[in-house]
């Protein structure tokens, strides 16, 4: 799981980055999903290195709050009826991206609780 956590961490990076120079590099809150991209690589390294568990634990909370935090701004984006410009699709690639590595996380969690307590019967 440490390399799909670098994967969709590298994945966050890209959004970020692309989002603020397509943006006229004008705000630095555009580098936001890059920023929690780069939270997720390094506990993706950090995964890899032996520390799997708290590792993967503490970035399922980001990818938490990465699905989480980008509704204060879809919601009222898609309420409003107006344009829907780069930081909106920014804060929709972020949803998603974050949301599915949540979800794999989740499901991994749950594929690991099951092993466990099949291998103690």
């Amino acid at each position: 799981m440490s390399r799909t956590t670098i994967g969709f961490g590298i994945a966050l990076i890209v959004v970020g980055l692309g989002g603020y120079l397509l943006g006229g590099a004008s705000s630095f809150t555009a580098l936001i999903p890059a920023l929690f991209g780069l939270l997720l690589a390094g506990l993706g390294w950090w995964a890899g290195r032996g520390s799997e568990k708290t590792a993967m634990h503490i970035a399922s909370v980001v990818g938490l709050i990465g699905t989480l935090a980008p509704l204060s701004r879809i919601i009222p984006g898609l309420a409003s009826g107006g344009e829907l410009g780069i930081a909106f699709w920014s804060n929709v690639a972020m949803f998603v991206i974050s949301g599915a590595f949540f979800a794999l996380c989740v499901k991994s969690f749950v594929d690991a609780r099951r092993a466990r307590a099949a291998t103690a019967k």
